[in-house]
């Protein structure tokens, strides 16, 4: 159930604006935190009201006070992880995710308001998340669908060849790549600004194959009056929509036998940073520039290595040439 933004508590409208005008997150980023915060607080009152969990959705939240926020304890937080495994079903990971924005609230209200006198998130433990690798294509599966993209009898060619070169070249997220406009591309100095998470630009260096595949696109587009300046635009003239970038990279892959897998956008960004990393050698602080993280460990998770660079590494030790001769009987 969605909440409505004008029946929820004054504390937390403050914090979706602060969140929005102070820390500049992404609309989409702040409605994440809105309805995960919802979904605690919908729980806290209903627990609060000794209501069965299953009514959670249907719970007034506009009455919600500071006082009552005061009272939860890292116990109660406890309560929320269950319901969220138990009744809910939520994975390790979509805990992780919804007791973030909770964490974030807290802290808002305790260190930046100074409305709470304690933290009761300081001493939270969240159940271990397991790590995975990130998918990604290699170097012949990514040759194969730039050339399925060349091949693909469609009017948009050469603008949806364009899209797959980016992703695989430069790492983009899909928000970035959809937001980019013709002005963003400076084919003198050889590069590309671009419009990250929080509203942080960051520069992209462009190689070859990008600039080509920007020249051709651009010189082949009409300059539509409705949006001039989008660079990706729809058929209908218009800033293209992150669906149909998602629809047009499934059809791509599909047609280079590479659908059915879990593959998206996401994870041609996984893509061009692991074909950096691997036959570049482009070293994590680098990387971590390119790709516009914030932090050096979000980029680590990038740098697993291949089956071949493991084997070398066993076979570069220097007593791989060693053999343990056995004493005679």
């Amino acid at each position: 159930m969605d909440t409505d933004r004008n029946q929820i508590p004054l504390f937390l409208s403050d914090y979706l604006t602060y969140l929005d005008v102070i820390r500049g997150k992404a609309k989409r980023t702040v409605n994440e935190y809105y309805e995960d915060i919802c979904l605690f607080l919908r729980w806290l009152h209903c627990k609060n009201l000794k209501r069965p969990e299953a009514d959670c959705g249907e719970t007034d939240i506009s009455e919600i006070t500071v006082s009552e926020m005061e009272a939860v304890t890292v116990a109660v937080l406890y309560d929320y992880i269950k319901y969220l495994r138990d009744f809910r079903g939520n994975t390790p990971r979509s805990v992780a995710r919804r007791l973030s924005a909770v964490r974030s609230l807290f802290k808002y209200l305790t260190k930046t308001k100074g409305l709470l006198r304690a933290d009761p998130c300081q001493n939270l433990e969240l159940p271990a998340v397991k790590k995975a690798l990130p998918r990604f294509l290699t170097l012949e599966e990514s040759q194969r669908m730039l050339q399925s993209a060349e091949e693909l009898p469609s009017n948009d060619t050469l603008r949806d060849y364009c899209i797959v070169t980016l992703f695989l070249n430069c790492g983009f997220r899909l928000a970035e790549l959809v937001g980019t406009n013709v002005g963003d591309v400076d084919f003198y100095d050889r590069k590309i600004r671009v419009l990250g998470k929080g509203s942080k630009e960051r520069i992209v260096y462009l190689n070859d194959a990008c600039l080509s595949a920007l020249h051709d696109y651009i010189s082949s587009r009409e300059n539509p009056p409705e949006e001039p300046n989008a660079l990706f635009l729809s058929r209908n003239h218009r800033r293209i929509s992150r669906r149909r970038v998602q629809q047009i990279i499934e059809k791509m892959l599909m047609a280079s036998g590479l659908g059915g897998r879990g593959l998206s956008t996401h994870k041609l960004r996984h893509t061009a940073a692991t074909l950096m990393y691997q036959h570049g050698h482009v070293d994590t602080l680098t990387l971590r520039d390119i790709l516009g993280h914030q932090s050096i460990a979000t980029t680590e998770i990038y740098t697993h290595l291949s089956s071949e660079q493991r084997q070398n590494a066993i076979d570069s030790n220097p007593l791989a040439g060693e053999h343990i001769h056995k004493p005679k009987e």
